[in-house]
């Protein structure tokens, strides 16, 4: 399993921004993460390629949206109401193949994407 990450940027406070996440291969659970500066990487948001409601982070929840494409194996992260706090490297990642329960714990994530830079300034 690859995955590709895009979409990060510079934002002030406030903004949005849309992350997108390509994968190839049969991994069903994409989940989102992100390492702040000088902290752990913490859980964002996951969802299953194959269907059922997406699980987040109790920073994420209702701001962040996570979305499927099951036909481009695609999955997006639409942030909005941005911080500076969320400011991060954020890593799309996937369960191993087979697996079809959600997880928050990045121990359950096999495949990892490269990281895409968000800075979000006040």
């Amino acid at each position: 399993v690859q995955l590709q990450a895009s979409g990060g940027g510079d934002v002030q406070a406030g903004g949005s921004m849309r992350l997108s996440c390509a994968a190839t291969g049969s991994s069903s659970i994409i989940g989102w993460f992100r390492r702040a500066p000088g902290k752990e990487r913490e859980f964002v948001a996951a969802t299953s390629l194959i269907g059922g409601n997406p699980i987040y982070s109790d920073s994420a929840r209702g701001r962040f949206t996570i979305s499927r494409d099951s036909a481009k194996n695609t999955v997006s992260l639409q942030m909005n109401s941005l911080q500076p706090e969320d400011t991060a490297v954020y890593y799309c990642a996937a369960r191993p193949v087979r697996v079809t329960v959600l997880s928050r714990s990045s121990s359950g994530y096999k495949f990892w994407g490269q990281g895409t830079q968000v800075t979000v300034s006040s």
